[in-house]
């Protein structure tokens, strides 16, 4: 698919990026960018994270 992106065009996107979000706002990127990834790719793959209690009550109705 990127067959033709090379080290120069590395450099220009990492460039346009520092100055776009600033050096101190990196971290909070790639965290995010991470985040995103990892959950992409668990819901690829059909994982789920959420409990495994089974699905609420549709009704809405309290228990008891």
């Amino acid at each position: 698919m990127f067959h033709n992106i090379g080290v120069p065009e590395l450099l220009i996107v990492l460039v346009l990026v520092l100055i776009f979000f600033g050096v101190g706002k990196l971290p909070e990127v790639g965290k995010a960018l991470g985040g995103a990834v990892r959950g992409f790719r668990e819901g690829q793959s059909g994982k789920d994270t959420r409990s495994s209690e089974g699905p609420a009550d549709p009704s809405g109705k309290p228990e008891g």
